[in-house]
């Protein structure tokens, strides 16, 4: 099972890094820290507004780890 989910939205986590809002419940964290993460969409609105109703593999979901409490 690949357990593909959808991206609801985005927030900031306590120190200010973007964290992906699954369907399935649970988190995703999207940092952009080059040159080991390059993702520069992730710093502006509208990069966030299009990467909304992305497909994505949720590993969370493959390891059965529960789901955020807040």
């Amino acid at each position: 099972m690949t357990n593909q989910v959808t991206v609801n939205g985005f927030r900031q986590d306590e120190v200010g890094d973007w964290v992906m809002e699954l369907s399935c419940g649970h988190r995703q964290h999207v940092r952009h820290h080059p040159p080991f993460m390059n993702r520069p969409w992730v710093m502006t609105d509208e990069g966030r507004r299009q990467h909304l109703d992305m497909v994505v593999t949720c590993t969370q979901c493959q390891r059965g780890m529960p789901f955020p409490e807040d």
